[in-house]
């Protein structure tokens, strides 16, 4: 049964792989879960994948996936109880892929980028998050009350930013952001994609997950 199960590279606290987790939990998409230590990353995800990044998901049949994304969607055609897809907003995952991680990287390693002001990509995707706090002003998520593929695959970025300097963060005019995003990390969901496992070398046994 183990060798018929997706294959699934992960790295517990990577953004792109929370959000594959997340929907591969909803989905009630069980895989053979390979923490990844990105310092020593194992010849078989490369194989898989050579570009060497996580998440990267090798099914039973077909060519890996590896963009998180993809998996997503892959997971929630496959079954996508709570309705995901029906929200499914291109444009605005685009616009947190795109702009915001750009002013994100920038704004938690600055020494990464030459001639890189913090504070400017700051304030940047700030301006980001304004736009999603007036949206969330009429909803409680992002494409409307329930949450969505959107609002998972906007919130471990958005986790981020607001965790790299949380006093600050917390002291802005974003309460309905704020609100949202604290509701996110109270997930049963969430939680139950965060637990801990040690770095997947040839030979282990099997980490099944949803453990």
């Amino acid at each position: 049964m183990m060798a018929e199960l997706p294959v699934l590279y992960s790295f517990r606290r990577c953004p792109y792989a929370m959000r594959a987790r997340m929907a591969l939990h909803a989905s009630g998409t069980i895989c053979a879960l390979r923490e990844v230590k990105l310092a020593a990353k194992p010849a078989e995800l490369l194989a898989a994948s050579p570009k060497g990044t996580v998440p990267v998901l090798v099914p039973q049949t077909g060519r890996a996936i590896d963009e998180s994304i993809d998996i997503m969607r892959w997971a929630l055609a496959r079954n996508d109880p709570e309705g995901w897809l029906a929200a499914d907003d291109p444009e605005l995952i685009a616009q947190i892929d795109g702009p915001f991680k750009h002013h994100l990287d920038r704004y938690k390693y600055p020494s990464r980028f030459a001639a890189c002001d913090p504070l400017e990509h700051r304030a940047a995707a700030f301006a980001i998050l304004q736009g999603l706090d007036a949206r969330l002003d009429a909803q409680a998520n992002l494409c409307g009350e329930t949450r969505s593929l959107a609002d998972i695959a906007s919130f471990p970025f958005i986790r981020q930013f607001a965790n790299h300097d949380r006093g600050w963060f917390d002291a802005q005019p974003l309460p309905c952001l704020q609100r949202w995003l604290q509701r996110h990390l109270a997930s049963a969901l969430f939680a139950a994609i965060m637990d801990k496992y040690k770095p997947w070398q040839a030979g282990d046994a099997p980490v099944i997950f949803p453990g």
